[in-house]
């Protein structure tokens, strides 16, 4: 025992004041003791041979050389052997010379491979010991006396390991060496493939499991629309409808507990400066931030939202409210087609127009008509491969929503973000709102299917794949008056008379899936006569669902008088009976008290 006290004081010492006390007593091999290690080192006056790796490599190099000088020797003893009796027979002489030579060289081989064992071990054990002696420095020493105890059987434990290893090596040293340089490169591989493996699961998982752990400053809260991909993950759309740098990732697990259905509007957390996901290749591939935890969704909880009722499963019926679009007396767009294509919620109208008919001016008429008079409706205004002046006029002049894409973007834009938004829609519907989307146009909208969209073998006249219509189709068939509560009423426009065959074929596959139409003509445009409407082939089915029995008599016989006419004399007696009246209501009364609708009970009733 030496002059610094007893073993209890010297275990409230730090490591690095052991360290020195052992150093100032001519201990050498300590920077790799444990603080147990260090107090029995100190105690006894001698460095534990377990834990002295620099003493086992000094006592293994002369153990070396020594063994390599024999081996010299031993040749040198078989030379002088084979000179001094070169009498005996030749054959004789190299038997034993070859023999001789072998026996040593299987000595030197073992020998060296022993030594090269001894040494890895000795490494091996210092580092271990330096990185146990860091994390003793770091412990409360309160925890010393257990950690010793635990220490000592783990260093036991590697010891009988060691030996044990070693005893297998010197069953066969050489290929036992080979195998074990091969082995433990598979094992590092394996190890690296199992890091990265964990590292992509957590990554797919979102870090869901861990968020309690984050610190609520490194979060940052996000908003957007949801666009489910294909493969089950989600992006959150943050600068609208279009894919940006700006969007972040939602792992597929996150997606599942939460529910998530595109269109959704959410609002979550992103860890700054966290995992990021990497998307595409090459040039096109892009760092996104990913969601670690889901905040609302359509302002409800995860949990309220999972329970939402899916937008097919919907019973759908045929439009029973009106949507108004009367606004001022001076405004006839909306009159005429309040007149001749009554439209109410769920409606699925088209408005065939050829070029420079003002089929945009009346699509802008109809939207501030609905913001004006149906403010509980939700407006949408879905503009594809449009130009981008009438972009800017359209978000200027409509108070709503307005979703474009414009001519110089690629087609899938046009598609993801028409797809986008009608998904947005459905949610909305699903949670029983009332939504109008106008579209601009669905011809323009089947074209950028049919660049975008693979081929498939079947071409139509025109050149229009027969898969690039289903898209569109689905587009439109969204409309519909919901019996549990909601609607969502499209009115699109469809080009005809554009001198291409595939324009055609769109139209001609769109024909007959809307339940309104309003057609407009190019030779009443021509006379700049606004709205170019052609009266008799416009209308809307079941549109007796949509008025009183007075004014849908009324309607009827209006028809029967203005079917008498041609397009452009129908029209144009229309405008000029609705620019004498202040409102519909009275244009249709002074339609009952004229002339021609003087007839017998009879005669109505059978009409």
């Amino acid at each position: 025992m030496t002059d610094t006290g007893t073993t209890a004081d010297l275990a409230k010492m730090k490591l690095p004041e052991l360290r020195k006390l052992a150093a100032e007593q001519g201990l050498k091999g300590i920077s790799g003791l444990r603080k147990g290690e260090l107090i029995q080192a100190i105690t006894t006056g001698q460095v534990p041979r377990k834990a002295a790796p620099e003493q086992r490599a000094e006592q293994a190099a002369p153990q070396k050389a020594e063994q390599t000088a024999d081996a010299k020797g031993e040749g040198r003893v078989e030379k002088t052997d084979e000179t001094g009796e070169s009498g005996a027979a030749e054959s004789g002489d190299d038997e034993d010379s070859r023999g001789g030579s072998r026996s040593a060289a299987r000595r030197a081989r073992r020998n060296r491979a022993r030594s090269q064992h001894d040494e890895q071990d000795q490494q091996r054990d210092h580092n271990r010991s330096e990185q146990a002696g860091q994390d003793d420095e770091r412990r409360d020493d309160a925890q010393g006396d257990g950690e010793r105890g635990d220490e000592q059987r783990g260093g036991r434990n590697r010891g009988g390991q060691r030996n044990q290893n070693r005893d297998n090596q010197h069953h066969d040293n050489n290929h036992h060496h080979d195998d074990d340089g091969q082995g433990g490169g598979r094992r590092g591989r394996r190890g690296r493939r199992n890091r990265n493996r964990n590292r992509d699961n957590n990554h797919n998982n979102g870090g869901n499991n861990n968020d309690q752990h984050f610190d609520p400053e490194d979060l940052q809260e996000v908003a957007g629309i949801a666009d489910v991909q294909d493969n089950g993950s989600a992006f959150i759309r943050t600068t609208g409808y279009r894919q940006s740098n700006a969007d972040v990732y939602v792992p597929q697990k996150l997606v599942r507990q939460s529910g998530l259905r595109s269109g959704d509007a959410v609002m979550g957390q992103v860890r700054a400066n966290g995992q990021s996901h990497q998307q595409g290749n090459g040039r096109n591939r892009r760092s996104y931030n990913q969601v670690v935890r889901v905040d609302s969704i359509n302002g409800q909880t995860p949990e309220a939202a999972k329970g939402r009722k899916e937008f097919h499963k919907l019973t759908p019926l045929y439009p029973n409210r009106r949507l108004r679009l009367e606004t001022e007396p001076k405004i006839l767009t909306t009159r005429v087609i309040d007149l001749v294509m009554p439209i109410g919620k769920g409606q699925r109208a088209l408005i065939v127009s050829p070029p420079k008919a003002g089929k945009t001016t009346i699509l802008q008429n109809i939207a501030n008509a609905i913001a004006t008079n149906n403010p509980e409706c939700y407006l949408m205004v879905v503009l594809v491969d449009e130009r981008p002046e009438e972009v800017t006029d359209m978000q200027r002049s409509v108070n709503g929503e307005v979703i474009a894409s414009t001519f110089d973007r690629p087609p899938s834009e046009h598609t993801a973000v028409a797809e986008l938004a009608i998904e947005r829609a459905k949610r909305l519907v699903e949670m029983g709102q009332d939504v109008v989307v106008l579209l601009d146009s669905i011809t323009r909208l089947g074209r950028a299917y049919n660049n975008s969209s693979p081929a498939s073998g079947r071409i139509l006249s025109g050149g229009v794949d027969s898969n690039a219509l289903y898209p569109p189709k689905r587009f439109l068939g969204a409309a519909r008056n919901i019996e549990e509560g909601g609607s969502l009423t499209i009115i699109a426009t469809a080009m005809v008379e554009t001198g291409s065959a595939g324009d055609t074929v769109i139209f001609e596959e769109f024909k007959g899936t809307g339940n309104a139409e309003l057609k407009l003509d190019r030779k009443i445009a021509e006379r700049r006569v606004f709205p170019a409407v052609d009266v008799n082939p416009s209308g809307t089915r079941k549109d007796e669902l949509l008025m009183s029995p007075e004014e849908a008599r009324v309607m009827h016989k209006l028809r029967r008088i203005l079917s008498a006419l041609d397009p452009q004399q129908s029209i144009d007696m229309l405008i000029k009976q609705l620019k004498k009246t202040k409102s519909n209501g009275e244009f249709l009364m002074g339609v009952a008290n004229s002339a021609p609708m003087a007839q017998t009970e009879t005669e109505e009733e059978y009409s």
